[in-house]
């Protein structure tokens, strides 16, 4: 059974290195709604061609980054954390910006960068720029900052707040020794420092690299062979699996790889295993008898480390001599935020750890918290920020005209059009399961896509899809097991999916792109009968048009219907398919992604696209990679942006360019306005 930790964007880079594609939009009936003739399909009012100006606002929910004190600072996902005396240094991942806790009283501030404004820009304080800071290191002077997705390395002054880039090609993933720009990364994560060194997991490469802090050159000190498994050796005959969060002791290294500890002996390059089986699991025990699953990061008194073991949601203790490991806090499996002593307090997927020898402070990336968890009594408790099950962090949505129905983590919510006010429907926040159950008792694996039909919503989870009723909020199961992935047609529970994402309906019948199936499937959803209509299951060879069978995905991921046709997202192109044969084209774009470009047809580019919604006449596009919403003529393929600014992250409400969005992950329509998921602002946005 594979655990669905819906995290956005950063911890994907522990199990694929691929970002994962969100689904689209809704479903419907075709039930007129209105004189106009406007109908409810595809989980959007259709029937009448939008008039928009492009003008953005805010809908619903409180855009995260506030400074403040304790729960009243607001952290976006808080990930690498250093401690200089009492000043807690936090990199804000998904807000884009470097952030200090005053540790005796909870009070947080910017130190650089904007929140919610992500890009790679050098300068001081407020005119910097990053774009998803994740690790830190500090010699008590500067901060060492690694910008992940732009392959950098950064420095920060700490007494003028400067912020350089150190080392790495700018947006140029690479494998390139040499000196500052010469040099390259791939998706760099952890840092450590010993004043002239800084060692950098090059989590993409499968390296560890060190900088001469001074002239910022920089060598591999050990690893390169991209594997699966990790091997011990000397230098480029070690093997690391994903190499993540750093620590260092003076004279070795110790890392974080997925599900192990490794040492290095900085002297000679040498890697050893010290803890885990390299197998996922969550078993204390000594040496290679203890496993983890996916450790982020660590920290050392000198005597044991701490590790933060992100997808356990726990923090374990290594003992440096013996390879002893100990869960000191949370209970694997259980994610939550709850204060407490040891097991019984509740973390979502920590992501940071740093210590001053009598207290740890966790970065609670999923809860949006700092956490102080004390080494003598095991006591939990949160420091700053607002757990994270108060916020929206909705990545789909879908309409009915007058309520829009958003998936958020493990809960359904509901917000009303003409006020904004937000209710939950069905599940628990940080409650994680498949428990079919009316409301709060009903529980979710991991919700992604939705759809209506205005009396029911169904939901793709985990790998499964789930009917709710709207007016009673009783959830049940439609299609799929839970505890089995596949690719076998059937009905209901005999029915296999793997990785569902977007979910659409014509009112009759339901349509998945089943992600890692690389195909789009039809549930009847009056029997549950699942069938294939196109693509092939496990074949990954697209895009390719093609009928049924012969057609190919490479990444399907949100869906929407007019009711004649589906219309699909892959990374860098929209997909049409004749739902009557099966047939498959190519819309506009073409495959992969990474650039923004209007046109018509294959002329177009997209930067990484989501959601999709259609007013039957047009369809809405969420390019999460560009930061845009786009607008394609379905008659003729032509591309326009209708709002954001490409490749800039933000916050702004304003008309066309002058707004800003987080990663916009999907969209619908109510016959007048688009509503945008804005999962990294914390909000949905709206645009006329």
């Amino acid at each position: 059974m594979k655990t669905f930790k819906t995290i956005l964007l950063p911890l994907f880079l522990f199990t694929t290195l691929l970002a994962a594609c969100g689904g689209g939009g809704g479903g419907g009936s075709s039930a007129p709604t209105a004189s106009d003739n406007s109908v409810l399909l595809g989980g959007a009012i259709q029937g009448k061609a939008l008039s928009l100006s492009g003008t953005v606002s805010t809908l619903a929910g409180v855009k995260v980054g506030a400074d403040g004190v304790g729960a009243l600072a607001q952290f976006g996902q808080p990930h690498g954390v250093v401690l200089i005396g009492t000043s807690l240094y936090v990199a804000d991942t998904i807000n884009g910006n470097i952030r200090k806790v005053d540790t005796a009283t909870g009070a947080v501030s910017t130190v650089a960068g904007v929140a919610g404004d992500r890009r790679h820009v050098d300068g001081s304080g407020a005119e910097a720029r990053f774009t998803y800071p994740w690790a830190l290191a500090t010699d008590g002077t500067n901060l060492y900052v690694s910008d992940y997705s732009e392959h950098t390395i950064r420095k920060l002054v700490l007494s003028t707040r400067e912020v350089s880039t150190l080392a790495g090609t700018v947006n140029a993933a690479g494998n390139a020794d040499g000196i500052a720009s010469a040099a390259s990364f791939s998706y760099p994560l952890g840092l450590a420092t010993d004043g002239a060194y800084l060692y950098v997991a090059d989590t993409g490469n499968r390296k560890i690299r060190r900088i001469t802090i001074a002239t910022g050159e920089v060598s591999t000190l050990a690893g390169g062979v991209s594997s699966n498994s990790a091997v011990d050796g000397i230098g480029a005959a070690a093997v690391f699996r994903l190499p993540s969060g750093l620590v260092l002791d003076g004279a070795n290294l110790y890392v974080a790889d997925a599900y192990s500890i490794r040492r290095v002996v900085v002297a000679t390059a040498e890697v050893s295993t010290l803890a885990g089986s390299g197998v996922r699991g969550s078993a204390d025990g000594t040496g290679q008898s203890a496993s983890f699953n996916s450790v982020s990061a660590l920290a050392t008194d000198g005597t044991n480390l701490y590790a933060a073991d992100a997808f356990n949601d726990t923090v374990r203790k290594i003992v440096i001599a013996t390879g002893a490991v100990t869960t000191i806090a949370g209970t694997a499996g259980e994610a939550g935020s709850v204060d407490g002593i040891g097991a019984a307090a509740r973390l979502n997927t920590p992501a940071g750890v740093a210590t001053d020898g009598t207290s740890l402070y966790i970065a609670d990336s999923q809860n949006g918290t700092i956490r102080k968890l004390v080494l003598a009594t095991g006591e939990v408790s949160t420091l700053a920020g607002a757990p994270r099950i108060t916020e929206l962090r909705v990545s789909q949505v879908t309409t009915d005209g007058t309520n829009l129905y958003a998936t958020d983590y493990y809960t359904v919510k509901k917000i009303v059009i003409a006020t904004g006010a937000i209710s939950t429907l069905a599940g628990v926040a940080g409650s994680e399961g498949h428990v079919d159950g009316v409301g709060a008792a009903a529980r979710f694996e991991g919700l992604l896509g939705i759809t209506t039909d205005g009396v029911n919503l169904f939901v793709s989870d985990g790998n499964t899809i789930r009917k709710i009723v709207i007016a009673t909020g009783v959830v049940s199961t439609l299609a799929g097991d839970p505890l089995q992935e596949g690719s076998a047609d059937g009905v209901g529970s005999a029915a296999r999916f793997d990785s569902p994402y977007g979910i659409t309906t014509d009112g009759k019948n339901l349509y998945v792109a089943d992600l890692d199936n690389y195909t789009i499937r039809k549930i009847v959803i009056a029997s549950g009968a699942v069938t294939t209509l196109a693509g092939a299951p496990g074949v990954l060879s697209g895009p390719v048009d093609g009928i049924g069978a012969a057609a190919r995905f490479s990444s399907v991921s949100g869906i929407t219907t007019d009711g004649a046709n589906l219309y699909v997202t892959e990374v860098g192109a929209v997909r049409k398919i004749v739902i009557a044969t099966g047939a498959v084209s190519t819309l506009a774009g073409t495959n992969g992604g990474g650039t923004s470009a209007d046109g018509v047809g294959a002329a177009a580019r997209f930067g990484y696209l989501q959601g999709l919604t259609t007013d039957g006449t047009n369809l809405y596009v969420a390019d999460f990679g560009a930061n845009t919403i786009r607008k394609v003529v379905i008659a003729t393929g032509a591309v326009t942006t209708l709002a954001g600014q490409v490749d800039i992250a933000g916050s702004a409400d304003g008309t066309g360019t002058a707004a800003s969005f987080g990663s916009p992950y999907d969209i619908t329509t109510d016959g007048k306005s688009l509503y945008v998921a804005d999962p990294d602002n914390n909000v949905v946005r709206k645009i006329q």
